[in-house]
């Protein structure tokens, strides 16, 4: 489930990059630069969705995999790869979907995080947002500042 909708997202960046990428092929609509603007912000979006559903469904597999039949506890993803020097003392977890994160927690308070790719995730789906987002308020900016120019112009 996690993947299928991780790679539909993956498709809506595609194609809304092809739109993109459209924009300096010959019969372009005008004005393009507003056109350009709304495509790369759906583009920026459906690529931020992408990577933060990858995340999410690994936070997810990794808390169902938590207390789920024999050698469950403490969760896999926290003794999974790692050497026992590290997961000695491990007492429990503590999962977020938002910042994505699995930390697992020793007896000490120390913690440590299950996945390294949590940190990339997080700043890759954030950037993207926020890339989408100020490209639609630049979009809209346009569109207002072009009817201004041609209210003032009749």
């Amino acid at each position: 489930m996690g993947f299928g909708v991780a790679m539909a997202c993956a498709v809506g960046a595609l194609v809304a990059g092809v739109g993109v990428v459209a924009m300096a092929l010959p019969g372009r609509p005008e004005p393009w630069p507003v056109h350009l603007m709304r495509r790369a912000a759906a583009t920026a979006a459906w690529a931020a969705a992408a990577v933060y559903s990858l995340g999410f469904f690994a936070v997810l597999a990794s808390e169902s995999a938590f207390n789920d039949g024999a050698n469950s506890v403490p969760a896999p993803a926290c003794r999974d790869g790692f050497d026992a020097a590290t997961i000695e003392g491990l007492s429990h977890h503590r999962s977020s979907y938002l910042p994505l994160r699995f930390d697992c927690v020793r007896d000490d308070g120390s913690h440590y995080s299950s996945d390294s790719g949590y940190g990339w995730m997080n700043g890759a789906s954030a950037s993207l947002a926020l890339s989408a987002a100020l490209l639609a308020i630049g979009a809209g900016y346009a569109t207002e500042l072009r009817t201004r120019k041609a209210a003032v112009t009749s």
